[in-house]
């Protein structure tokens, strides 16, 4: 993974607001796994948007963040929130009813460690739920590199470059294809219990352009209905621990 100044490349932009398309991903888990009154981690809770909302349903929230002004923040918002990396997380075997990484493994030193870490923590019979990006989205949101310098944006088809290529712009950040992401579940005690493509939120534009920003969910939301869900914006895998 590069190394880059920027904490944007290194570790990505964390959400400090929870709005429409946060709330629509944490329904989505809702909809497949059960979370009231269970033991949750938050794999890389960033500034604990997502272990708040944990707390609606189950006191026993925990999250695990490296970067330490993140971590700070996010124990504001729950108390159980560590400093770790995912590749070593501090917990004992079979710790928890559901593991949940948001956007997270595309940043990580190694995606198949923290991956069986996961694994690891959870109980069998337990869940193990993780948000990355989908290779075939037309933009690659993390920015690039480009004549040795950072530039922060979304870029349009990057992802849809040979590897190669791709990763010489976009060294610091991985992006997942169907396959590349289920690989990493190869060998590890887990079934396939869904996974599937999502488009974005679209929260910023609909805040600019709230007309715009509809006609976009709308259209993209019913896309995921159909095989074009192949481009959305993010993986959505959901594994249970059988052993």
């Amino acid at each position: 993974m590069a190394v880059s100044s920027d904490s944007r490349a290194t570790c990505g932009v964390p959400s400090y607001l929870w709005r429409a398309g946060q709330e629509r991903r944490f329904q989505m888990v809702r909809r497949w796994v059960e979370l009231d009154g269970k033991r949750i981690l938050d794999v890389g809770c960033g500034v604990g948007m997502y272990t708040a909302a944990f707390r609606r349903a189950t006191s026993w929230v925990y999250g695990v963040e490296v970067e330490r002004t993140r971590a700070v923040e996010a124990r504001e918002r729950a108390a159980g929130v560590v400093r770790a990396c995912g590749e070593h997380l501090p917990f004992p075997d079979k710790a928890f009813d559901l593991v949940f990484s948001h956007e997270v493994l595309e940043h990580v030193a190694d995606d198949r460690r923290c991956t069986a870490e996961m694994v690891r923590v959870t109980r069998p019979g337990g869940h193990v739920v993780i948000f990355v990006p989908n290779r075939l989205y037309p933009f690659e949101t993390h920015g690039i590199f480009w004549c040795g310098h950072y530039r922060f944006g979304n870029i349009p088809l990057v992802n849809w470059l040979p590897t190669p290529l791709r990763n010489r712009l976009a060294p610091h950040v991985r992006a997942y294809t169907a396959g590349s992401l289920r690989r990493m579940l190869d060998g590890l005690p887990v079934r396939l219990v869904y996974h599937t493509q999502i488009f974005p939120g679209y929260d910023n534009i609909v805040a600019r352009l709230p007309l715009l920003g509809r006609i976009l969910r709308s259209t993209t939301y019913f896309l995921e209905r159909t095989p074009l869900r192949i481009c959305g914006l993010s993986h959505l895998l959901i594994v249970e621990k059988v052993q």
